[in-house]
């Protein structure tokens, strides 16, 4: 019988606000996360911190990942066609203010973000969402705890 693979952490880790939260979570766990992004960046120490660093170039960092995440992965990330692609694979995916990306929310997800690109080459929006506030940081560590239960 051969053995379960352990779970992994990977992260869309450009814009990501819980780098910290990420190793933290993973260190309790035993899980080795991967820090994906095109360009070199401040990482939190930690147990298996690896640091994978892509070509430039639209979606290079988002196809590492999804080619390598899978059953019983996390993925984090708020890039909603990535996290369409992960969940497809069977990893969980939750993005970085807390909010865990599912087969029931994902086509609603895709829908907003389609409709938001939308108004913004119109003219009717502009700008980034709300900022990253402390609830959102707690929601974060709470849905990846949860999520690292069920993985390991």
């Amino acid at each position: 019988m051969a053995a379960m693979k352990k779970p992994e952490i990977f992260v869309d880790a450009d814009a990501c606000p819980v780098k910290d939260e990420v190793v933290r979570v993973a260190d309790r766990h035993g899980f080795a996360v991967h820090f994906v992004s095109n360009a070199r960046m401040r990482l939190p120490a930690g147990l298996d911190v690896r640091r994978v660093i892509v070509a430039d170039g639209p979606d290079v960092a988002d196809d590492w990942i999804a080619e390598r995440a899978g059953e019983g992965d996390i993925v984090i990330t708020s890039d909603i066609p990535l996290a369409e692609r992960c969940l497809k694979s069977g990893a969980q995916v939750i993005g970085g203010t807390g909010k865990p990306f599912t087969t029931d929310n994902i086509g609603m997800g895709m829908a907003m973000r389609s409709l938001s690109r939308d108004l913004r080459e119109m003219g009717e929006i502009s700008g980034a969402g709300p900022m990253f506030s402390k609830k959102d940081r707690s929601r974060f560590l709470e849905a990846l705890e949860l999520a690292a239960r069920r993985a390991g």
